[in-house]
């Protein structure tokens, strides 16, 4: 067993934590964009760092076929999700707050401003 083995199988580890405490985080937090916040922590953490411990692992192997393959199309997917998730809950959390569909007390509001120009 070589040591991206070890550090492909941790990443999976910390994937499979943050899918946890992003499940948690649903589950338990009290509004629409804290659990946004939640949401996006399971995708990246359970989504991305995982893809990035796959490519580790393929690189490890020695046995596996095609292994450069797995480590590409992984490691570009994991890119892929890294950006698009947060690109994808902040246009969540932006429309969200335009359309007020969410009760709340802000402690500040800095999208206020731009409410009231619209």
């Amino acid at each position: 067993m070589s040591v991206l083995f070890y550090i492909g199988a941790l990443l999976i580890v910390i994937g499979a934590l943050c899918d946890f405490f992003g499940a948690l985080g649903l589950l338990r937090f009290p509004n629409f964009y804290v659990r946004l916040h939640a949401a996006t922590v399971g995708i990246i953490g359970g989504a991305a760092v995982p893809l990035f411990g796959v490519a580790l692992l393929a690189l490890g192997a020695d046995f596996l076929p095609n292994r450069y393959a797995i480590a590409g199309a992984s490691f570009i997917t994991g890119v892929i999700v890294l950006l698009a998730s947060p690109a994808g809950s902040h246009a969540l959390a932006y429309a969200a707050h335009r359309a007020k569909l969410v009760e709340w007390e802000p402690k500040v509001d800095h999208l206020g401003e731009v409410r009231e120009s619209d």
